[in-house]
């Protein structure tokens, strides 16, 4: 099992600080500060976020979980980075400064999956862009030094996390080297940083220096030499088969006489002779048995205890791709808690130390953790500004932590690890009663109960030695490991708990619910339908091939059309209808054109039109990044000749996916049918047959694409004739020609855009698509034969039966 730590969250002494009791909220000004009798901080956060005193934001409980250790902590929220006076605003902290860029990375907060800068914030007053830099974990880490460079600052945060080490960056298209060695901070917690970052602040606080801190678990810090008393493995290099022996001949005669004279005869004084009465292949000899019964796991031999890992050097990983994608493999193998050992990486004359992952809450710390005394609303400073990832979240509730699905897209495990760390029922429902008391305008629904994924509620590993040195990235990939756990009743009970709640109309799930889970025990689902879907159900196929679904590690579409069976089922008995939306991606690392053609063709027979796209987003360090930078399958042990994986890369390539997903619009047909006919499906796929996947051009899209072109060539825009280059004087009135738009043309497609419309709020940051079922069905169906489906051997193939999954 997992261990746990000497000293739990909540029993470290107290600092003396904490006689000046709790703050209304914790301090952005001077002024502030004076009211609650403060002459200092002894912490100060720093974060690219607005400040919004809510559970679901990392500032506020980080700031009042240090404030329950008795520290005075004051934030500077989203401060002007061009000059250290914001950062002296509260004055000097007498402990640190802590940095982060926020809730998100700030990076895919300022910029689209094909770069283009965004001109909103959803974590800003507002919905204001640009008031973080990029990369604001190193701009804000730098401009705290420039103010006062004596005091320590530790960085965290997702930004920081995923960069822990030498990362590929997807905006510069360059291997980078660690956050640390670039932000000239003194130390690095990742992941949920309660536990290191508690302990570390107590350690400050007693005077320890930072420097000295180097065994505190979920820690990074930069060295020049390993720490002493360890032992390392060196695997900075792909594992090469050593010489192997001859296999002797069995036929031989070996016996130890022959052997002694032709040692002799060759001049070798080496050999030692055994007199008969000692050669223990002579004389009969005690038999003695080894104990290998089972040790308890305390006196078991824990190597990773002593044993650190020397990962390929930073200069090698941005030379050589091969390495990077072995050091990307050991790092993924390098998370579980429980025997993780410290990773190590070289760059030029220095190293970064990563020490293991910490130890995961205990419910009652996690109880404690969010029981902690939210406002559960945005600073007062604000005024009457909204702030779209508040309203958002306002009345959802956080039960769990962590993932165990390990989708290579996602940096959730990197990040929150694969045990899930689950909250009690008493302490979710008495957030419901805060949220009733505290949210302004609460009507009575509750928007979500969920997490990083609606249904991992109190689901764990069932073998305790099993869950603390497993080294698996994922318990339901390829299939769900049988150690697991899939008993959702708690899950159900909380359901059924929360819905009863006193002035409680409604309970939604919004987290997305992982189906392949769900399918093993239908209760959920059935409880799932009657009461907790509002008309949509969000899950994420992602895709349906299964060559993009390998390189995703989720399910294929069996477990799909199983959940649907069960979802339709329940919903039709409780007299609702309800539809599904799945989620899917578009050029993710495996994907090739054939892949997006199959999977539009099934989107056209079940009748869906994605509203929104998202084409896959190289986050650092998640897999499927690794992959999408190296073209080779760091799923599996990474050797001379692994796999190479087909990547969609380029802007046309992209857009191209991300078009064929979007087959209806109108917009992307051409580029469609372009890629239809060098494919060789020209004939099959374009046209106005039922099996087609879009229409054949048009005179009148044809006039249409002209016009877009600046009419060069044939008639242009205005009907004169020209050719291509040539420029007419403004007074000439030459012979109009033939091609002309219609005057309905642009409404024409605005009313298609419309049949494939959405309803309802979107999430203001959830930039994945989207999609919902055409009106004209009432809901999709698994098709019971397919005409359409290609592969990219044979396009003709599989007309007759859709491959099973």
């Amino acid at each position: 099992m997992i261990p746990q730590p000497k000293t739990t969250l909540f029993e470290y002494p107290k600092y003396w600080a904490e006689c000046y009791g709790t703050a209304p909220f914790l301090p952005m000004s001077r002024a502030e500060m004076d009211e609650l009798g403060w002459d200092s901080c002894d912490i100060i956060l720093v974060t690219g976020d607005a400040y919004v005193d809510h559970p679901s934001f990392g500032m506020a409980v980080i700031g009042r979980m240090l404030e329950s250790q008795g520290f005075r902590v004051g934030i500077i929220a989203q401060p002007d980075w061009h000059s250290k006076e914001a950062f002296m605003q509260l004055g000097k902290p007498n402990l640190y400064f802590g940095v982060t860029a926020g809730n998100m990375d700030s990076m895919i907060n300022r910029y689209t999956a094909e770069r283009r800068l965004r001109h909103d914030d959803a974590y800003t007053p507002n919905n204001e862009g640009g008031k973080r830099p990029d990369r604001a974990t190193l701009v804000y880490s730098q401009r705290c030094k420039e103010a006062y460079k004596d005091v320590p600052v530790v960085l965290g945060g997702i930004e920081a996390s995923l960069r822990r080490i030498a990362h590929y960056d997807y905006w510069s298209e360059k291997v980078r080297r660690s956050i640390l060695f670039d932000a000239k901070a003194d130390i690095l917690i990742y992941g949920n940083a309660e536990r290191p970052l508690v302990e570390v602040s107590h350690r400050i606080a007693r005077g320890e220096d930072v420097s000295t801190i180097t065994d505190v678990r979920g820690t990074a810090f930069l060295a020049k030499h390993a720490l002493p008393g360890w032992k390392g493995i060196d695997s900075r290099s792909i594992d090469k088969p050593g010489k192997i022996d001859p296999i002797p001949s069995p036929y031989i005669d070996t016996t130890a006489s022959d052997a002694c004279d032709s040692a002799k005869s060759s001049g070798n004084t080496d050999v030692q002779t055994v007199e008969p009465e000692k050669d223990i292949t002579k004389a009969a000899q005690p038999i003695q048995i080894a104990d290998f019964r089972n040790k308890t796991w305390e006196k078991k031999s824990k190597p990773w205890e002593t044993t650190y890992i020397n990962l390929p050097t930073f200069e090698q990983v941005r030379d050589n791709k091969m390495l990077y994608a072995h050091a990307s493999r050991i790092f993924h193998q390098e998370v579980n808690p429980g025997s993780a050992k410290p990773l190590v990486q070289k760059h030029a004359d220095r190293i970064i130390w990563l020490n293991p992952p910490a130890y995961p809450l205990s419910e009652a710390e996690m109880d404690g953790v969010f029981g902690l005394p939210y406002q559960r609303v945005p600073h007062p400073a604000y005024g009457k500004a909204k702030i779209p990832a508040y309203d958002m979240i306002k009345t959802s509730i956080n039960i769990m932590r962590g993932c165990f699905g390990g989708c290579t897209f996602c940096s959730i495990t990197e990040h929150e690890g694969r045990i899930i760390q689950s909250r009690s029922e008493e302490s979710i429902l008495q957030e419901i009663e805060d949220i009733k008391e505290k949210v302004p305008g609460f009507t009575g629904v509750i928007s979500d109960l969920g997490g990083p994924t609606a249904n991992m509620y109190q689901l764990r590993c069932k073998s305790p030695k099993a869950e603390a040195t497993c080294r698996k990235p994922s318990c339901v990939w390829p299939t769900i490991c049988g150690h697991l756990d899939t008993d959702h009743t708690p899950t159900i009970n909380l359901y059924r708990k929360a819905r009863n709640v006193k002035g409680i109309k409604k309970v939604l799930i919004a987290s997305g619910v992982r189906y392949d889970l769900a399918v093993e025990d239908p209760a959920y689902v059935k409880e799932l339908a009657e009461h907790h879907v509002g008309g949509y159900l969000k899950i994420a196929p992602e895709h349906t091939e299964e060559g993009p679904l390998n390189k995703m590690m989720k399910p294929g579409m069996g477990s799909y059309y199983r959940f649907k069976e069960l979802f339709d089922k329940y919903s039709k008995a409780a007299g609702k209808k309800q539809y599904l939306i799945p989620y899917f991606i578009s050029a993710h690392p495996g994907t090739t054109n054939m892949d997006m053609v199959n999977l539009a063709l099934w989107l056209k027979e079940n009748d869906f039109k994605l509203d929104q796209v998202q084409n896959f987003y190289p986050s650092p360090l998640a897999n499927a990044t690794t992959l999408y930078h190296t073209e080779i399958d760091s799923l599996r042990n990474v050797r001379k000749n692994s796999e190479s994986v087909p990547v969609p890369k380029g802007g046309r390539q992209r857009r191209l996916h991300k078009a064929i997903l979007r087959y209806h619009d109108p917009n992307n047909w051409p580029l469609i049918r372009e890629a239809l006919a060098k494919m060789g499906l020209a004939h099959k796929l374009i046209g106005n047959k039922p099996g087609c996947l879009v229409p054949a051009e048009s005179k009148q899209e044809g006039s249409y694409q002209h016009h877009k072109k600046g009419g060069k060539g044939k008639n242009n825009a205005q009907g004169y004739k020209k050719g291509e280059g040539v420029k007419r004087s403004s007074n000439n009135r030459g012979k109009k020609g033939l091609t002309r738009f219609s005057s309905d043309q642009f409404t024409d497609r605005q009313g298609d855009d419309k049949k494939s419309g959405t309803s309802g709020k979107k999430r203001p940051n959830d930039k994945r698509n989207q999609s919902k079922p055409n009106n004209s069905k009432p809901s999709h169906s698994k098709p019971s034969s397919s005409k359409s489906k290609f592969s990219a051997e044979k396009p003709a193939a599989n007309k007759n039966k859709r491959r099973q999954r």
